[in-house]
């Protein structure tokens, strides 16, 4: 009973953080990023095998806004390149890499409250936003209001779509979502296995790969359309840069011709 009584005590708290969290200081602060940086262009990088620190260097030579998520530090070696904004909502990554993402450096980091919450997984530093899981075998939702939501999709560049959109970015890029790993899961919850395929742009990225999320594409794929639907009804435009790689529901511009 006493069990029964502290789970009920507890859902009734976090459901209250839930429902006031954009009056949390957390929430203030998400609020005072829209339309930062309205009209502008950012770079959503991806951690795909094609991403290469040359082209991290001319985001550098060119003063780039851009965002990066979860192990991007292992090509911090390679290149001055850091990002504007680091996200990383991967609970199972998260577990393994606590001291590295705390010591990376970045104006902003992005981290789901529930993370705190429900696996102590505890970032200094990080702004926390309050994740919303969708019916995953649908196109998720789209938030226009990052300070009270953010929907959660199979894809965390979903998420930086959501925040770019609401900071104001009116030109979106991606490089390095290849959209293509060596082991992932089809729709039907089948284990595909590509043998010509490299998951990322470093072998140590996922070393620990058993102990990991196994990526699904078809339904991230569902994330990519809803994106592009919200962006071509509100007048923002989403392309794929990526060299190569199997992402084509954004139109494709070469990465070279953006500089």
């Amino acid at each position: 009973m006493k069990i029964m009584l502290l789970d009920k005590l507890l859902y009734r708290y976090v459901s209250f953080k839930i429902n006031f969290f954009r009056y949390t200081k957390h929430g203030f602060s998400l609020n005072s990023l829209k339309g930062i940086h309205r009209g502008g262009r950012c770079f959503i990088i991806g951690n795909g095998p094609s991403l290469v620190p040359e082209d991290l260097d001319i985001l550098t030579a060119h003063n780039e806004i851009s965002f990066a998520f979860n192990r991007i530090y292992h090509i911090f070696d390679s290149t001055s390149w850091r990002p504007t904004y680091y996200i990383s909502q991967d609970e199972k990554m998260l577990l393994g890499c606590q001291k590295e993402v705390e010591d990376l450096k970045a104006e902003l980091k992005f981290i789901p409250a529930e993370l705190e919450w429900y696996s102590d997984i505890k970032i200094k530093g990080s702004t926390l936003f309050h994740i919303e899981n969708c019916d995953f075998n649908k196109k998720p939702l789209f938030s226009e209001d990052i300070a009270k939501k953010i929907y959660n999709s199979r894809t965390v560049v979903y998420t930086a779509i959501q925040i770019a959109v609401y900071m104001g970015f009116k030109e979106i890029y991606l490089i390095g979502v290849d959209h293509h790993f060596h082991t992932s899961m089809n729709s039907k919850g089948e284990i595909v296995v590509d043998k010509t395929a490299k998951d990322y742009f470093s072998d140590k990225y996922n070393e620990d790969k058993e102990n990991l999320y196994i990526p699904n594409t078809d339904l991230s794929t569902l994330a990519f359309i809803a994106a592009k639907e919200y962006a071509d009804a509100h007048g923002i435009k989403i392309y794929n840069a990526t060299r190569g790689g199997k992402l084509e529901v954004f139109p494709r511009v070469e990465f070279d011709t953006l500089f």
